[in-house]
């Protein structure tokens, strides 16, 4: 039945790959929706995002679908867009705000779920996120107005929403997270070692106090170091 599927919203990132693996531990059928605006790191991101569902395959894990809602149109030289100039790792986490990507992200996916009878769409939100289209107002609101919209019942759900980055980790730890990619700087394929992204990533793996199994373009001990 649909109501026993849910799209969930995933980049590859160690948030919304491990919450995906959870949701297929709990009995979820799982449709992965990857939505493609634009970004800088896309292409890398989206080849580490299939070999980490490769990993993981299930009899509940639909293939991944890749939407598109470009956004250079509007967010013209920002650097999410050109890569130059992207948070380094001793960033603030508002530094890497993107606006509206929640908005965008459910508001495309909602129409995929209308059209194929889906009810429910799942993101790795976590607790503490400071944006504010992370709130639990924001969700109820946009949940409501899309399910009245689309003339189709919509739920959305975040099912790390009580976690921080090291309770993902240590829920995940069972994951194959060495296939998961965070980066917004990525270096001939791989996480650079030294944006904001890295950095909230290494933080994770510490906090959890388990083993990082990531491959940088620059070590840990020289992520601090002017690039050259």
């Amino acid at each position: 039945m649909a109501d026993d599927i849910a799209c969930a919203l995933i980049s590859g990132g160690l948030d919304s790959a491990v919450m995906v693996g959870l949701m297929l531990d709990q009995g979820t059928t799982v449709q992965p929706i990857y939505v493609r605006t634009g970004m800088a790191w896309e292409s890398v991101e989206y080849q580490w995002l299939e070999r980490y569902l490769d990993a993981i395959a299930s009899p509940r894990l639909r293939p991944v679908r890749s939407l598109a809602f470009p956004l250079d149109d509007v967010y013209g030289s920002h650097w999410s867009v050109g890569g130059e100039g992207s948070p380094d790792y001793d960033a603030p986490d508002e530094a890497v705000y993107l606006p509206g990507r929640n908005i965008i992200l459910v508001a495309k996916t909602s129409v995929f779920c209308a059209l194929n009878g889906i009810h429910r769409i799942a993101l790795g939100v976590l607790s503490g996120n400071p944006f504010p289209d992370a709130t639990d107002s924001f969700f109820g609101l946009l949940a409501g107005s899309l399910s009245q919209g689309m003339a189709h019942p919509i739920a959305i759900e975040r099912p790390l929403g009580g976690m921080k980055k090291e309770g993902v980790v240590r829920a995940g730890a069972h994951l194959p997270l060495g296939l998961t990619f965070s980066c917004i700087s990525p270096k001939d394929g791989l996480h650079c070692g030294a944006c904001n992204k890295c950095a909230e990533r290494q933080h994770g793996f510490d906090a959890a106090g388990l083993s990082d199994p990531t491959q940088y373009a620059r070590p840990r001990e020289d992520a601090k170091k002017p690039m050259l």
